[in-house]
């Protein structure tokens, strides 16, 4: 009796599903997307304005839609800061979403097959907390390389990125495992880097005391911030503090992927990958400029 009841449970989610992709590739058809400029005009406009990002991936749409992700669970203040910095408006922050609601043609197959199923279970939602009035960049500007059929604009991309930090003194709020720029050149065009050490898990419980650290550094300095959803938060609120804060994710993992001209993505040794098998399973890393680089850490 058990096994049918559970066969029969199974059955019912299976069909929910099937109408609920039809429901969202209707959808594609009756709603105008959302307007996203493209990675390159994203850049452009980073370096131009010198404004701050926050971008929105799975994570963050999952966490309104009142799911739990990898590494945050489901927190509805969080949720409600989300909703919150979408709809926003500023002229020194952009919020970024992924541009992916027209075509999905210069994807790697494995991602587009990603985006495609994301789409079809989520479109309608992901809709209903856009602002339809307003401009969107692309989120996945950070991730510049393993997913493009195309990788002969990584280089180019890659040079830009660099210019953000160029000279500048930086303050780096990551996971404690995350290590952006150990083991490459990514941030040695920078003047210094500080780092606020956090958790590599639920973040977002430990906010007031991860922005109470930022703030202790003056203004002038560039935050960089690598820390799932929280750092979608983080970015929008410093920006309003007069910081420029940059929620710039995976690209360290990008960059990591594209020195070694990887075709799949692959584990990175002693550096925090949620998306690769065995990829958080990362030891300490022993290293004389990674450990004065360490200003904070908030356990």
């Amino acid at each position: 009796m058990k096994s049918l009841l559970l066969k029969l449970y199974y059955k019912i989610l299976d069909i929910k599903d099937s109408f609920t992709v039809l429901f969202n590739k209707l959808i594609f058809f009756i709603i105008k997307p959302p307007t996203v400029r493209a990675t390159d005009e994203t850049l452009d406009k980073i370096i131009n304005d010198q404004c701050s990002i926050s971008r929105y991936g799975d994570a963050e749409f999952d966490i309104m839609s009142k799911r739990s992700f990898f590494y945050q669970s489901f927190n509805n203040d969080l949720r409600l800061r989300l909703l919150e910095i979408i709809q926003s408006q500023s002229k020194v922050h952009i919020v970024c979403i992924p541009d992916i609601f027209n075509n999905l043609n210069r994807f790697t197959d494995q991602a587009g097959k990603f985006w495609g199923k994301y789409l079809n279970l989520n479109r309608s939602k992901m809709y209903r907390y856009i602002n339809r009035k307003k401009e969107y960049y692309d989120s996945l500007v950070t991730r510049l390389y393993i997913d493009y059929k195309d990788k002969t604009k990584a280089t180019e991309r890659f040079l830009k990125f660099r210019k953000l930090w160029e000279g500048r003194e930086v303050v780096l709020v990551e996971g404690n495992k995350s290590r952006l720029g150990i083991g490459n050149d990514l941030l040695h065009n920078a003047n210094s880097v500080k780092r606020i050490l956090c958790p590599a898990v639920n973040a977002f419980e430990k906010y007031d005391e991860i922005l109470a650290a930022v703030t202790k550094h003056n203004q002038s300095k560039l935050i960089l911030i690598a820390l799932g959803p929280t750092a979608t938060v983080l970015a929008y609120d410093l920006s309003r503090l007069g910081y420029q804060a940059l929620d710039i994710g995976n690209v360290d993992i990008e960059y990591e992927w594209y020195l070694k001209k990887a075709i799949d993505k692959l584990p990175v040794k002693n550096k925090y990958i949620c998306e690769v098998p065995n990829g958080t399973k990362v030891g300490e890393v022993h290293d004389d400029k990674y450990e004065c680089e360490i200003h904070t850490q908030i356990i």
